[in-house]
């Protein structure tokens, strides 16, 4: 039996939600890098101009894992949804909304659902440490979007 952790949190940008958006969205093969993470290898499938694959492969002790993700772009609400195909955590679901806030400023807000295939993994504690380091990408995220579109 899985268990299910369910973690939220807000990043603050210092963009406006189109660039925000805009920037979050355009995935390539560098965005694992991005988010501290360099020896994944990413392969991005268009099925649509609004719907994509994400296919990220790395390398574990016990062997070569890939994990497939849908993401569906819904960019007139600045939104997105990342679901997890297969992988360790397959039918896991995030949810990200980028919301106006003032002239040049935004906000993330991510939720999650994340299935953990083990049986005897605490939720709570779980939710808890994956929401710390998810939290802590964005932040990484943020300064990268705002160096980069400062240029």
């Amino acid at each position: 039996m899985a268990v299910s952790a369910r973690y939220q949190f807000r990043q603050n940008f210092s963009v406006s939600a189109r660039e925000a958006f805009d920037w979050c969205t355009a995935f390539d093969e560098d965005d694992n890098a991005l988010m501290g993470d360099s020896e994944v290898k990413r392969e991005i499938i268009y099925i649509t101009n609004d719907t994509l694959l994400l296919k990220d492969t790395f390398h574990t002790p016990k062997g070569t894992v890939e994990k497939q993700k849908l993401v569906a772009l819904y960019p007139n609400q600045h939104r997105w949804t990342s679901t997890h195909l297969s992988g360790p955590n397959r039918h896991s679901q995030f949810l990200y909304a980028i919301t106006q806030r003032g002239k040049d400023a935004s906000v993330l807000e991510f939720t999650a659902l994340h299935i953990e295939y083990d049986e005897k993994a605490d939720s709570d504690a779980l939710a808890e440490r994956l929401c710390r380091e998810d939290a802590a990408v964005w932040v990484r995220l943020a300064k990268a979007m705002e160096t980069e579109l400062s240029e």
